[in-house]
């Protein structure tokens, strides 16, 4: 099954890739290897999500947040493939940032969201590595940033 048949069979549309909001390109092929810089939980253009884990976001809001995240790397892999997601050999290494409370600990539970997203449209393409760290302040006040490399077909 195609990559593009799997998002339709799971009801996914992958957006146009967001822009990057400062100096940085969204993502730099390196032989077969993209490196996508951190997305975070944007929608239609604007912030879905915004503030620190623990205190402003529920859990379950944060995990939607990386969810979110993780079709906007998704939307990066598709641009750095040129439009065709079946290039994508293996997603190798997943980082997961949150900006949370003091004491909090799920954020390996956030990240889950992401990781599950990844399985979900890749298979076992999409078994990866990958981080999750707690900070405690992210850009635009979002609750989660993820970035991504990525194994490509060239």
């Amino acid at each position: 099954m195609s990559i593009q048949a799997r998002l339709t069979e799971l009801g996914l549309e992958i957006p146009t890739p967001v822009a990057p909001v400062a100096n940085y390109v969204p993502f730099v092929l390196t032989g077969n290897i993209v490196s996508i810089s951190g997305q975070i939980p944007m929608k239609d253009g604007k912030l879905a999500f915004e503030g620190k884990v623990g205190a402003d976001v529920s859990e379950d809001d944060a995990r939607a947040a990386a969810r979110l995240c993780a079709i906007n790397l998704v939307a990066q892999m598709q641009a750095a493939c040129d439009g065709d997601l079946d290039r994508v050999v293996r997603v190798v290494k997943l980082g997961g940032f949150v900006n949370c409370v003091d004491g909090f600990g799920g954020q390996p539970q956030v990240i889950n969201a992401a990781s599950d997203l990844m399985v979900d449209v890749f298979g076992d393409k999409g078994r990866h590595s990958r981080s999750a760290v707690g900070v405690n302040a992210l850009p635009l006040n979002v609750p989660v940033e993820i970035d991504a490399l990525v194994e490509i077909k060239v």
